[in-house]
């Protein structure tokens, strides 16, 4: 947590008046990415769990595909740099690597497919099911998770949940970056993710809802809105998609067959 927040001098302004403080902020920290020496993208970020970030977005584009391709990563913190190197070179589409799209993310998050990508792409089949009860709980767990958030209220959060616990939370100053952190993580660790769900923070923007369904997670929930386009690729996708999770109440854009409501 250290590493991710500074503590700066501010004038704080007061019906009572003005004064001199400290108050502590997010960092925001300039990562970049190089894949087979060929560099790829930079990434603006929250300085934590760096290696996570770069593989997780690298599989979520698609550039890698599993553990076992991968032969050594390099974290230069201090020049920020991961360096991935693969057991065998990659055939690179230098049109796709060099046209990068600027996503809306906070941080202003990058990727190199767009929504046509994955239109033919396999819908999601989990017959997975959750209760009203049970997306209330994990909010409400969710919601007092990140340190960071409560320090400074500058960062996202992101969960991969079952249907009782947090399974593994990480937040950045880009919604996306901690969705990537998550499943940078499940790369490593070649964790079995596909009856899981995720909550964010974050707005659900239809390249949110790419990264999720290329991981085949039947759930996505957000205690903030939707787009119109996340919300039709996730009626496409066969992906339940929750929004607004506030409270008690909440709203179920897409597949609401899988949401048991057992609230009073």
């Amino acid at each position: 947590m250290e590493n991710d927040i500074k503590n700066l001098p501010v004038v704080r302004l007061t019906e009572n008046g003005k004064g001199d403080r400290n108050d502590l902020v997010a960092r925001e920290f300039p990562l970049t990415i190089i894949l087979n020496n060929q560099e790829l993208v930079t990434l603006l970020c929250s300085p934590s769990n760096l290696k996570y970030l770069a593989l997780g977005f690298l599989s979520s584009e698609g550039l890698i595909k599993n553990r076992d391709e991968i032969s050594k990563v390099m974290v230069d913190e201090k020049r920020g740099v991961v360096r991935v190197e693969t057991k065998k070179d990659k055939d690179f589409d230098h049109e796709l690597v060099f046209k990068r799209f600027i996503t809306s993310g906070c941080g202003r998050g990058a990727s190199f497919y767009n929504a046509a990508d994955v239109r033919e792409g396999s819908a999601v089949t989990s017959q997975t099911n959750i209760s009203s009860r049970e997306i209330f709980s994990l909010m409400k767990d969710f919601q007092h998770h990140s340190q960071i958030f409560r320090a400074t209220g500058g960062v996202h959060g992101a969960a991969l949940c079952d249907n009782v616990n947090i399974l593994i939370f990480a937040d950045d100053i880009g919604r996306h970056n901690a969705i990537d952190k998550i499943f940078g993580r499940c790369f490593l660790e070649d964790s079995i993710i596909d009856n899981c769900l995720i909550i964010t923070s974050g707005r659900i923007s239809s390249e949110v809802l790419l990264k999720v369904a290329k991981r085949n997670i039947p759930i996505l929930i957000s205690k903030s809105a939707p787009t119109d386009l996340g919300v039709k690729l996730a009626n496409d996708l066969g992906i339940t998609l929750i929004g607004f999770v506030r409270a008690k109440r909440m709203n179920i854009y897409t597949n609401d067959w899988r949401v048991i409501n057992n609230e009073p």
